[in-house]
């Protein structure tokens, strides 16, 4: 039994206003376009977008393995910042448990968004490097899909 306990950042600029960057966060619909990166047509994706809100997402049935995403939001300042905490379980056993926070400054050219995570990544099951990789891609799919908003 160990646990990994790792703290890191990844920073974005987006040509878009800070309230087009907090609605792709906010609108259900608009993030699961970019935050799903299974592939699947119809994704097992929930939000309640709203402190003390829940949100999940899970990998389609029948897949191997099946990974589970369970979060809180817990504080959500509107055009400026979420944190949430979360859960990530591979066939029901948990490999992390987080906190992640979003920040989302105005600049001249659109936003500057800060995402900072605080992790704890168990028995070897998951790391930062991996979680660093898959949250660098949502964030690419972000910016994807802003652009085909705009």
């Amino acid at each position: 039994m160990s646990v990994d306990n790792s703290s890191w950042s990844i920073e974005r600029d987006y040509p878009h206003p800070p309230e087009r960057v907090f609605t792709a966060w906010a609108d259900p619909s608009a993030k699961v376009r970019w935050f799903d990166l299974s592939g699947n047509d119809h994704p097992d994706y929930h939000s309640d977008f709203r402190v003390g809100g829940m949100e999940r997402f899970r990998t389609p049935a029948g897949a191997r393995p099946a990974f589970t995403y369970d979060a809180q939001y817990r504080d959500i300042l509107e055009n400026e910042r979420i944190v949430t905490t979360y859960e990530m379980s591979m066939d029901d056993q948990r490999t992390s448990v987080s906190v992640a926070t979003v920040e989302l400054h105005a600049t001249p050219a659109g936003t500057h968004l800060v995402y900072t995570e605080q992790g704890a990544y168990l028995d070897g099951l998951d790391n930062s490097d991996s979680r660093r990789t898959g949250t660098t891609s949502q964030l690419d799919n972000l910016a994807t899909v802003l652009k085909e908003q705009a």
